[in-house]
């Protein structure tokens, strides 16, 4: 039997299943609403029966959103891939100086905008190196641009490691810093940046970049200033189970605390050309519908959690929505950061496509707006 079709059991012989996998007290705790702890965490991460994993959360997401699936008209927008950092896990970063580094003027920012107004886009996702030399102007001159060549457009820009670079050149207070970011049009943050919020893996693959307190810390603010955002685990290189739950522990402490974040979004490794190509791989299915679904039952205050296509692959992340997604992500259009580490799949879907991949999968596609308001039934 699929882990598909166990979806669709009932809940007398679901139960029956998941007792069986010797994980009858964490569903008893999912069905009652209550808390899961670090160690139910961990018990999730090592049990081999995958399917009761993914029952229980699957049970989570379809009393929380039923069957509806939410995807957007998006476009992305790397402003450039020049960066101060050299973490081992990102084939995108460039040195300045290099041949292969670039660096987008606003005007073009505008011009890449512009080049989809035949097209029904509802969000610009901006993210980017962190550049050594541009000024503290350059950032709000790239929201602008958005703004100027499509004025009705969500500008959903910046990780965490961006904003904090931003709020260290700027010269301003941290209240001016966001006043200033909203005034140019920026209407909420991605979750990218955050990688595995461990001190460990922050020294070994990422240390020169900010940290994990740091990217807490951060995301504190940005919440605080009102603006919501996202949260990501980049999974499947040197990270422990203890590790990957402690992250979501952590994300979950922040929610209770702030309420800013939207969706969780598990991103699976791709390891070629990396600094990590020589002893990484790419992620396992089985890893990629364990990480959806312990998100989904550990993040119990989080509304959302999104298959990302594009590196889960268009397949795994239609099984995602029977593991606990409710969220496929959208159209994307001309991504670089997960194509220059060797993903294979396209760089855009179109409408169409993405709910045709959610009807597949037995389910139901509505679109949504950045902030997940409904604005109509897929095509």
């Amino acid at each position: 039997m699929s882990p598909t079709a166990y979806a669709h059991l009932d809940e007398s012989l679901a139960s029956k299943l998941i007792a069986a996998a010797g994980l009858g007290d964490i569903d008893a705790k999912v069905r009652a609403g209550t808390r899961l702890s670090f160690d139910d965490g961990v018990r999730l991460y090592e049990t081999p029966h995958l399917a009761a994993v993914g029952l229980m959360a699957h049970r989570v997401r379809t009393r929380k959103h039923g069957r509806k699936v939410y995807f957007n008209v998006n476009q992305h927008v790397n402003y450039t891939n020049v960066c101060l950092y050299s973490c081992k896990f990102c084939a995108f970063a460039a040195k300045q100086g290099e041949a292969r580094g670039y660096l987008m003027t606003p005007e073009i920012v505008e011009q890449k905008v512009r080049e989809q107004l035949h097209r029904p886009v509802t969000e610009v996702h901006m993210v980017a190196g962190v550049h050594p030399t541009m000024p503290y102007e350059y950032y709000l001159d790239v929201v602008r641009a958005a703004k100027r060549a499509r004025p009705d457009i969500h500008v959903k820009a910046f990780t965490m490691v961006e904003i904090d670079h931003i709020l260290r050149i700027s010269g301003r207070s941290e209240d001016e810093v966001f006043a200033d970011l909203r005034a140019a049009g920026l209407g909420s943050c991605p979750g990218g940046g955050a990688e595995v919020l461990a001190d460990r893996v922050h020294k070994a693959v990422f240390r020169e970049k900010q940290g994990p307190q740091g990217w807490l810390d951060t995301a504190r603010k940005v919440q605080r200033h009102g603006f919501k955002m996202n949260a990501t685990m980049l999974y499947g290189h040197i990270e422990r189970t203890d590790e990957r739950v402690q992250h979501l522990v952590q994300l979950r402490e922040l929610q209770d605390e702030c309420g800013g974040f939207m969706a969780y979004i598990p991103l699976a490794f791709w390891p070629y050309h990396t600094d990590l190509a020589n002893f990484g791989h790419v992620t396992t299915g089985c890893l990629d519908q364990r990480s959806i679904a312990v998100g989904r039952l550990m993040l119990d205050n989080f509304p959302h959690v999104k298959a990302y296509w594009i590196m889960l692959t268009q397949e795994s992340a239609q099984t995602a929505l029977s593991f606990g997604a409710n969220d496929i992500d959208g159209t994307v259009t001309e991504e670089k950061i997960t194509h220059d580490a060797g993903t294979t799949e396209p760089q855009r879907l179109d409408e169409a496509q993405l709910a045709q991949l959610i009807r597949e999968a037995g389910y139901e596609p509505v679109q949504r707006t950045t902030v997940y308001e409904e604005i109509g039934a897929g095509v």
